[in-house]
């Protein structure tokens, strides 16, 4: 295995020892793209819709209802932005999130909420190691679409300097250019009443200025796009049908915000641009712009 071929495979293990041992582990190629084990196959092809939305998998027909919309757009990923109600549990993955969000479960990419993350080892990872045919669950890992590298980062796992998914992260930062989406669950700025701003995702963050031109998150039921911070801009897309909490409507950063229906994040990406739209479960566009990002020489 040579440098040239930059065939990178890591395996992170962290033991937790006390009342009992678990293990989270996860596999990734580096960079994206160059070969070796994906978790999440990059989208062929110089154009692609990829759809953001989380906050939904409870059941229930208003996420049925988002889903729906989805599904009649084309859709080549879904980023699923976390939590399964309530507990995140295997049966919950069986009764919540397969009968809404897991017809879509072939072509998402997920990325864990505050509710899975704590049962992560017997509902989260083996649900996600069935549906998308890998040996191992990845919270963090990468892939590409149309020009764009796209980061899975995993809020609830370690992520402080020096961790090993910020080691991770940094060495997917490397190159020079903004062709890059990250997304997570609990959003670093928010606007929203209910949970507000996560200082601990301040490192993420840091690491990804000057590096990405977008963040999608959930956690915050509702629909909001923040005028750009350190030249990222920034969506929270948590309307996918579990309530929707009120917004600070008078927060400086916040450029639309949506406390009112359920819906979705669609993106259309193409080298060097992203067009969104927050389109709602009834199919009405709420909000829509594009966003361009630098290309690495």
């Amino acid at each position: 295995m040579t440098a040239r071929r930059w065939i990178v495979v890591v395996v992170a293990l962290t033991l937790l020892v006390g009342a009992g041992a678990t293990a989270s582990y996860f596999l990734q190629s580096g960079p994206p793209g160059s070969g070796g084990f994906e978790f999440v196959r990059s989208v062929p092809g110089e154009r692609a819709t990829i759809w953001a939305v989380g906050d939904g998998a409870d059941g229930g027909r208003r996420a049925k209802a988002v889903v729906d919309r989805i599904a009649r757009g084309r859709a080549d990923r879904l980023l699923y932005l976390g939590d399964v109600y309530e507990r995140g549990t295997a049966d919950e993955f069986r009764d919540n999130y397969d009968t809404t969000y897991g017809r879509l479960a072939a072509i998402t990419a997920p990325t864990p909420g505050n509710h899975d993350w704590p049962r992560h080892l017997t509902g989260y990872d083996p649900y996600w190691e069935r549906a998308l045919g890998q040996p191992a669950a990845a919270a963090w890992y990468a892939f590409r679409a149309a020009g764009w590298t796209i980061l899975s980062i995993d809020s609830e796992d370690a992520h402080e300097p020096g961790s090993p998914q910020d080691r991770w992260l940094r060495s997917q930062l490397r190159t020079a250019g903004t062709c890059r989406i990250a997304f997570w669950h609990r959003p670093r700025f928010n606007a929203g009443t209910h949970h507000g701003d996560q200082p601990d995702m301040a490192p993420v963050w840091d690491a990804l200025r000057g590096r990405a031109a977008i963040v999608i998150t959930g956690h915050e039921h509702g629909m909001q796009r923040l005028h750009p911070i350190d030249g990222i801009t920034s969506f929270v897309s948590g309307a996918g049908g579990h309530g929707r909490y009120s917004l600070r409507r008078n927060d400086p950063r916040l450029a639309f915000g949506d406390d009112r229906h359920d819906g979705a994040l669609r993106l259309r990406l193409r080298r060097g641009i992203a067009a969104y739209a927050f389109v709602s479960a009834a199919g009405a566009v709420l909000d829509a712009g594009a966003v361009r990002c630098r290309p690495a020489p």
